[in-house]
């Protein structure tokens, strides 16, 4: 059987992108977004859920290239001299395996974010993180157990099978096969604390740029199981935090083809929670 998560990625960003969500959800494939709670639009994201019952949001747990949930003072290993995350993955990365006062702040702050999402009132679908940092294992390992602390069942695994892109395009960059022994991890630890997750994703490859011919293109083949599908919508670009050269305008409309419609027929979508069980 095949089920589909249509996910949005960075709701609280901006307005553009809460706008989108909505109405990528109320007039397209959309089932589901991922919340920064550190963001200066979180309110409106929030009211965008609010409105919008049936879709289903989770935590887009922010480490970096985002606005921290505690005080920098407090996580001064994981920020910047401006307040903000720091941007440089790797440096951060080496710290949080060398460092135990970091991984101290690590665990700090991640349980923040939790308790910020909880303050919604919303209930958590499912977790993720921005850029993918939970590929690092001591961020995977913090962020899984605090998930499994709030009740949360269902998390993403960052791994795109290159056949499936390049049965659309045959030339493009797909994800590193170095990558490969770290979601694989990701899933054993995920399955240690009772967190479940899609059989692959799509949207590496396309991150940005995930326009509609693209995904009515690979629509039809994608295996059956369980994907999640994921884009980057807003009404336009322009806006603080935006990441360069993304179109998000064409992923909004990709969400809102007829043509995507079309190309997915009577395939079931779904949040996480419900496309996992």
């Amino acid at each position: 059987m095949q089920r589909l998560i249509f996910n949005a990625d960075d709701l609280g960003l901006s307005p553009q992108v809460n706008a989108a969500v909505e109405q990528a959800h109320r007039g397209g494939v959309l089932t589901a977004a991922s919340l920064m709670v550190g963001e200066p639009a979180l309110a409106g994201g929030v009211e965008v859920a609010r409105r919008n019952p049936s879709l289903a949001v989770g935590l887009h747990l922010t480490l970096t290239d985002g606005t921290p949930t505690l005080p920098p003072e407090r996580i001064p290993a994981l920020t910047q001299p401006n307040g903000r995350f720091r941007d440089d993955m790797a440096g951060l990365g080496l710290t949080l395996a060398l460092s135990p006062a970091a991984r101290a702040q690590l665990r700090a702050e991640i349980a923040a974010q939790f308790a910020a999402f909880a303050a919604t009132g919303l209930p958590c679908d499912h977790l993720n993180a921005h850029k993918h940092y939970h590929l690092h294992p001591v961020i995977a390992a913090c962020a899984f157990a605090e998930a499994a602390r709030h009740g949360v069942k269902a998390v993403r695994i960052p791994w795109e099978p290159p056949a499936l892109i390049h049965a659309v395009e045959p030339t493009a960059a797909t994800q590193p096969r170095a990558l490969y022994p770290f979601t694989a991890l990701l899933r054993r630890l995920a399955a240690r604390h009772g967190l479940r997750a899609p059989d692959r994703v799509v949207g590496l490859a396309w991150s940005g740029a995930f326009t509609a011919q693209r995904l009515a293109a690979v629509l039809p083949h994608i295996p059956p199981g369980v994907t999640e599908v994921y884009l980057h919508p807003a009404t336009s670009g322009g806006f603080p935090g935006q990441a360069p050269g993304y179109r998000y305008a064409e992923e909004l409309a990709a969400l809102l083809d007829p043509a995507v419609r079309a190309a997915l027929g009577n395939t079931a979508t779904a949040g996480y929670t419900a496309a996992l069980q």
